[in-house]
C-alpha cells in the first residue's frame, strides 16, 4: 500500500539499509538519511547500497525544514542517539519514532527470544542460536540483531513455526515499544555507554525494557549475582528464572564447585562439569552458559539436546579467544572487551603472567576496579588510544607502574612480542571501544589474529 507520506529512515550503514529494504518490500515509500558527519559518504556510494531497484530517495548532511510535513513516521538505527534535538521535534510534532527492531517485530510471523546485557550477550546469543537449530534445523532460526545481521533482513523469512534468536543492544532498545519476546534474559548490568545513556539510571532502565511487554506467560532469565538484575526480580511482569555462580539456587541454574546445576523446588541435578564439558574458559561464560541453558528450557528445547551443542560449542570470535602459541606464549583476543567490567572477565580467565593490551575510545567509563582485578596476572599494561593516559594515571594510583605506551596498533603488538616471555600469555582485552583507530572491535580483533598467526 503507497502511503501519501514516507517513511524517514536514519542512518545509511547496514540497519538502516536494511530496514530501507523492508519497508519498500511493504509498500511504502522512504527517505533514507545520514547526516554525514564524518564527510565521508556521497550519494552515489550511499545509492549503491540500496537493494537492487530501490527508489528511496536520499539525503545527506542537513535535512530539509520541510521534513516533518514529508513524513508520517521515523526509524532509527542504533547508532543515532534518540535525544538529538530534531528527532525530539518531530517526537513531539506527533510523529512515531521506532528502531530497526521493532520495525522487524512487527512483521515477525514466530516464536521470540532475546538476550541483552552489557557483556556476554555475543556468546550467549550464539550458543542458544545454535541449540535452537539443532532442536528445529537451520532454516526454522533466525540470529538476528546486534550480532551483526539486521532484524530487518531475516523477519519476511519467519513463520508460524520459526524462532528468531535476537542479541538486543541498549541503544536497539531506546526504540522499542510493542516488542515482546516470549524468552528475554538480562546477563548483567555494568556500568558502559554513558556518554550515550548519560547516567546509570537510564542505562539499567533501558536494558530492562526488553521485559516491558512480557506478561506471566512470558519467561525472564536473570542474573541472581548482579544488583542490577536482582533488582529487577521483584519487579518483572514475567515468571523470572534465574541463574548464580556464587550461590546454590532453590529454583534455577546454579554453580556448585566444578558442576553447573538445575535445581526445581530444591531438588537439584548436576548438568554438566564446566572443565569436562565445556570449551569456554572463564566464570563469564559459565554464566553465559547457565543464561543460554535457562533461555533454550524455556522456548522448549529437550535437556539432552542443549548439552549435546554445549559440549560442542567453542568461543565466539573476538571474545577470549585463543588464537595461537608462539615461541611458548600463548596469545588470545578479547577484542570485545569493549568496557572495563567485560576486559575484567579477560583477565579472570588467564592462568599464566600476562601482558595486556588495553585502550581506546573514551566512553566516559572507570578503570579503577579493572586495574584491581590484575592483581599478580598482569606483569606489563601496554596502552593505546586516547585512554591511554587516563588509564596509566588511574593504574599508578593503585600502584601498578609497568606501563608502557604505544602510538600505533602495530607498534603495540611488536612491544607485546618483545616483553612477553615463554611461559607467558598476551591478551587483546582493551576495556575500551575501538572508534578513533578502527572501524569496530571485529577489525581491532582479526587484525591482532593476522599479526599473530604471522609469526
Amino acid at each position: 500500500m503507497q502511503n501519501m507520506k514516507k517513511t524517514l529512515v536514519v542512518g545509511s550503514g547496514i540497519s538502516g539499509i536494511a530496514a530501507t529494504g523492508l519497508l519498500e518490500q511493504m509498500g511504502y515509500e522512504v527517505i533514507l538519511y545520514d547526516s554525514n558527519e564524518k564527510q565521508t559518504l556521497t550519494l552515489e556510494t550511499v545509492k549503491a547500497r540500496l537493494p537492487e531497484g530501490s527508489r528511496a530517495e536520499c539525503i545527506l548532511g542537513a535535512l530539509p525544514e520541510d521534513i516533518g510535513e514529508r513524513i508520517n513516521r521515523v526509524v532509527l538505527s542504533p547508532g543515532v542517539p534518540t535525544d538529538l534535538p530534531w528527532i525530539l521535534e518531530l517526537s513531539s510534532a506527533g510523529i512515531p519514532v521506532l528502531g530497526e527492531i521493532e520495525l522487524a517485530y512487527r512483521m515477525e510471523k514466530g516464536t521470540v527470544a532475546a538476550i541483552t546485557g552489557t557483556n556476554g550477550k555475543t556468546t550467549t546469543t550464539t550458543l542458544v542460536g545454535d541449540i535452537m537449530k539443532a532442536f528445529l534445523g537451520e532454516d526454522k532460526v533466525f540470529v538476528v540483531g546486534n550480532i551483526g545481521n539486521p532484524y530487518t533482513l531475516e523477519v519476511t523469512k519467519t513463520a508460524a513455526d520459526s524462532v528468531t534468536v535476537g542479541e538486543i543492544s541498549s541503544f536497539q532498545l531506546e526504540t522499542v515499544h510493542s516488542f515482546r519476546p516470549h524468552v528475554s534474559a538480562i546477563l548483567n548490568i555494568t556500568p558502559d555507554h554513558l556518554n550515550r545513556h548519560h547516567t546509570m539510571e537510564n542505562y539499567v532502565a533501558v536494558k530492562q525494557r526488553i521485559a516491558s511487554n512480557q506478561t506471566k506467560e512470558d519467561i525472564c532469565v536473570l542474573n541472581e549475582n548482579d544488583p542490577y538484575t536482582e533488582d529487577f526480580i521483584g519487579k518483572c511482569s514475567a515468571r523470572v528464572v534465574l541463574f548464580s555462580s556464587a550461590r546454590e539456587l532453590r529454583d534455577g541454574y546454579y554453580l556448585k564447585g566444578d558442576k553447573i546445576c538445575k535445581a526445581v523446588c530444591g531438588e537439584s541435578e548436576e548438568l554438566l562439569d564446566i572443565h569436562r564439558d565445556m570449551n569456554l574458559v572463564g566464570i563469564c561464560n559459565v554464566e553465559n552458559v547457565m543464561a543460554a541453558i535457562a533461555v533454550a528450557e524455556g522456548m522448549g528445547v529437550p535437556m539432552e539436546i542443549i548439552l549435546r551443542v554445549i559440549r560442542g560449542f567453542h568461543a565466539v570470535e573476538h571474545r577470549i579467544e585463543f588464537v595461537a602459541t608462539k615461541a611458548g606464549v600463548d596469545y588470545y583476543n578479547d577484542s570485545k572487551g569493549t568496557n572495563p567490567d567485560a576486559a575484567i572477565q579477560g583477565i579472570r580467565a588467564m592462568n599464566k603472567p600476562t601482558v595486556l593490551i588495553g585502550g581506546g575510545y573514551d566512553k566516559q567509563s572507570e578503570y579503577d576496579e579493572w586495574i584491581e582485578s590484575f592483581q599478580e596476572k598482569v606483569k606489563w599494561l601496554v596502552l593505546i588510544g586516547q585512554t591511554r593516559e587516563k588509564i596509566a594515571e588511574c593504574a599508578r594510583r593503585h600502584g601498578f607502574d609497568r606501563i608502557r605506551f604505544a602510538d600505533s596498533f602495530e607498534e603495540c603488538l611488536k612491544l607485546c612480542t618483545q616483553l612477553a616471555e615463554e611461559g607467558d600469555a598476551v591478551l587483546l582485552s582493551p576495556a575500551c571501544a575501538s572508534w578513533g583507530m578502527f572501524p569496530n572491535y571485529e577489525v581491532r580483533g582479526r587484525i591482532f589474529k593476522e599479526y599473530v598467526n604471522g609469526l
